[in-house]
């Protein structure tokens, strides 16, 4: 079959698909006979009716389900013969010069996968970033369990930083209350940020059952519009002050975290191995955007438009998604513009387009060892390894997710070992500072 396909815009081409109106006539005749023996027209008794009438009410509908039926499959027959690849679904629209009363024409556009030709990674620069737990960064993070563990005594003194506080407090701005300024009963801790230094530096000293009034200036840019660069006036009753006591690094503690024996020693080796897992991740994520972005500069792609909207939806849907989980009123109703998501969708298209070359052309298809490999790391974190590891192999598109880990893990070595690296060691802090 000779088909010509017009080249239109990037990466938009368009055919004509030819059906023949004897085709669809029978087709749709078939279908308005089985229509006739089930529907109820007034006047006559089921399955009675003329199919004259029948196909009076109901010709056009049917027609138009079986064109969506075979326009489609024509198109497919044709993409199959002329080797098309093709991105997203077509658009089908009507032809004006119908030159043939024994055949419908029809226009289809639609786009193709582009050619990807990856550049001189030798050319590129890409940063490895490395960093290392020991000691010091076990005893860091048995601190933060302790903090998060901590309780709080009740205290007959004056409040100090450190101290949880419960107060009842009512502001004013021009001896005027304002909306969300006055609440009874509030608990915060001093020191932590969380009210406005001038309103923490007016509880410092207070005792239980005192009331004084706190002036308290307001930013520029705070986030209530409607108080921002005003001085508001709080009155604050304090009602209870309590002390922090944190748990000491004890037998009780490593129980209360998982260890059965008490052992703190085991406890510490078993943080120790948790918290490399996670800096390792990070660190891993991080050389890898920079292998991204090596792809990304080393290839000029033009990626197909409908792809990328297809992406900017997923990630519209799934930022909806976790405002439905944080409780937002309403979330799941809104209308959340595409365009906010274009920029990424267009890097994750392109990338996905990327990788799929690099790794055809290198043949980096996953082993089962390493598949296996990145669930048992995942898997080592939870109480039941093998439970999880199970579970990922009961179902093979659960392995979806940890095979695209492995493939990416292996292009990353593979830019690696051609790219120009840099390593970077980051100190702990900045690793896990990293979101």
């Amino acid at each position: 079959m000779s088909v010509n396909v017009e080249t239109l815009e990037n990466l938009e081409r368009k055919i004509i698909v030819s059906l023949a109106w004897a085709d669809i006539n029978a087709e749709t005749d078939k279908r308005l006979k089985q229509t006739q023996r089930r529907v109820k027209i007034d006047g006559f008794r089921p399955g009675k009716a003329p199919l004259k009438i029948v196909a009076s009410m109901y010709g056009a509908s049917v027609q138009n389900e079986v064109l969506n039926e075979l326009l489609p499959r024509a198109f497919y027959d044709i993409v199959t013969e002329q080797n098309l690849r093709i991105a997203g679904f077509p658009r089908f629209d009507s032809v004006e010069e119908q030159d043939d009363e024994n055949t419908l024409k029809v226009a289809a556009i639609f786009e193709v996968f582009p050619e990807v030709t990856v550049g001189d990674l030798s050319a590129q620069e890409v940063t490895k970033v490395t960093a290392s737990v020991g000691d010091a960064e076990v005893d860091k993070t048995v601190e933060i369990l302790r903090k998060q563990r901590t309780r709080y005594n009740h205290v007959e003194r004056e409040a100090q930083n450190s101290d949880r506080v419960i107060i009842d407090f009512e502001g004013k701005i021009d001896g005027e209350p304002f909306a969300g300024g006055s609440s009874k009963n509030y608990a915060f801790a001093l020191g932590a940020g969380q009210m406005l230094p001038e309103f923490e530096a007016g509880v410092v000293g207070m005792k239980a059952g005192e009331s004084k009034d706190v002036e308290v200036n307001f930013p520029e840019d705070y986030h209530g519009k409607d108080v921002a660069g005003k001085t508001a006036v709080f009155t604050i009753t304090l009602n209870n002050v309590s002390e922090a006591a944190l748990p000491e690094v004890d037998a009780d503690f490593a129980k209360a975290l998982g260890i059965e024996d008490g052992d703190v020693a085991k406890m510490r080796e078993e943080v120790k191995k948790n918290v490399g897992r996670e800096v390792e991740r990070r660190v891993a994520d991080q050389t890898k955007e920079s292998v991204m972005d090596a792809l990304l500069k080393s290839t000029e792609i033009q990626v197909p438009v409908v792809l990328v909207n297809e992406e900017a939806g997923r990630l519209a849907n799934e930022m909806k998604q976790n405002f439905v989980n944080q409780g937002m009123a309403d979330a799941a109703n809104l209308d959340l513009p595409l365009d906010m998501f274009k920029e990424q969708a267009e890097r994750r298209v392109s990338l996905g387009l990327i990788l799929a070359k690099v790794v055809e052309e290198n043949k980096l298809e996953p082993t089962e060892e390493q598949i296996k490999a990145v669930i048992t790391n995942f898997a080592d974190s939870y109480e039941d390894p093998q439970e999880v590891i199970d579970w990922y192999y009961a179902d093979a598109q659960r392995l979806q997710g940890p095979t695209s880990l492995a493939v990416e893990a292996n292009v990353v070595d593979f830019v690696l070992g051609k790219a120009k690296v840099t390593e970077k060691a980051l100190s702990f802090d900045e690793v896990m500072g990293q979101v």
